[in-house]
């Protein structure tokens, strides 16, 4: 190669970068496909969804959603028991596995020794990683025998009891071990791992100064944590527990074992019910019929949109506390 040659190379290689801008066009390019590979993912699962449960909205209309009847022999299908199943069974799961989850993550990131604190944040994070057949098969041969049966006992001869003051409906017996008490108590073990883990990483993003301050003020260790800390990484912790609800709302094997699998609706969490996840893993299998099959996808629909209107409010509440969170020099975020 001759040096004119040689020095035409260059320069039209000093060219080319200069167009790419030095490998940021290919990147951006590469980062804005992979967004939108995403979108369409999702709008595809939607449509999918929308047009093959066609029939069943053609047949039972709104009352489908409303409608407490599951027939599949009567080709009669109304989802209202999987609905509220889902959402008692959610919302349980998060009464109890927040508060732990965040307690877990402070007392890692604040309190915990630092020798201590790695096994103890890998042993947390660990239970993330066990299949969810093996906590249903936990919750049939150990959890419910040893720990959800005592409770629900205790809970529908107390406050379950008419005669008994405070009387609670959603402790009305009977009670037979398999419930949406034993699977809301299921998806919290499950997703104590998400919430302390995302939580316990938010907390340790907390700029050190901000403790300093909070402590050079005669702040106590829990007022810093309580006053400090918290507030400051509200937004991040708000994040796992989207996460956390975004797992108990789909999560099925596990739900499904120990949930009791009856298509009825009772306000008692100690009666056995149903999700939407657990139907369809049900009785997929036995859809013969056009409109049963049908039946199922729409629960799926349901549940698809249930998931994305829970996620696009809970992001919503994100943003507004993200906005009045102060940054790390003392202004707004």
């Amino acid at each position: 190669m001759t040096f004119q040659q040689a020095g035409s190379f260059k320069s039209s290689s000093s060219s080319l970068s200069r167009v790419l801008q030095h490998g940021d066009v290919p990147f951006k390019t590469f980062i804005a496909l992979s967004s939108l590979t995403l979108l369409g993912l999702m709008v595809g699962v939607g449509v999918m969804l929308w047009l093959n449960s066609a029939p069943t909205r053609a047949a039972m209309g709104w009352s489908f959603i409303t409608s407490t009847t599951w027939n599949p022999v009567g080709q009669v299908f109304g989802a209202a028991p999987f609905i509220v199943g889902t959402l008692a069974t959610s919302l349980v799961a998060l009464v109890i596995a927040f508060p732990l989850g965040l307690g877990i993550a402070v007392f890692l990131a604040e309190l915990c020794p630092a020798q201590w604190r790695t096994l103890l944040g890998f042993l947390v994070e660990l239970l993330a990683a066990i299949p969810s057949v093996v906590y249903g098969a936990w919750g049939i041969f150990i959890f419910i025998p040893s720990f959800v049966t005592p409770l629900g006992n205790f809970l529908m001869g107390t406050w379950g009891n008419p005669k008994h003051f405070p009387y609670l409906p959603i402790f009305k017996g009977p009670f037979f071990g398999a419930s949406s008490l034993a699977a809301g108590l299921i998806l919290a073990v499950m997703i104590l791992p998400t919430i302390s883990a995302i939580s316990h990483d938010v907390l340790l993003a907390v700029p050190r100064a901000q403790r300093e301050a909070a402590l050079a003020l005669g702040s106590t260790e829990w007022e810093t944590i309580w006053q400090v800390v918290l507030p400051y990484g509200l937004s991040g912790i708000l994040g796992s527990v989207i996460l956390g609800l975004g797992r108990a709302l789909g999560e099925t094997m596990a739900v499904t074992m120990v949930i009791g699998n009856v298509a009825q609706l009772t306000t008692s969490l100690l009666s056995p019910g149903y999700t939407m996840a657990s139907v369809i893993a049900n009785e997929w299998g036995e859809s013969r019929t056009p409109l049963y099959g049908s039946a199922l996808i729409e629960v799926g629909l349901l549940l698809f949109s249930m998931s994305l209107l829970l996620n696009i409010i809970a992001r919503l509440l994100v943003w507004s506390v993200s906005r009045k969170t102060p940054d790390a020099e003392g202004g707004r975020a």
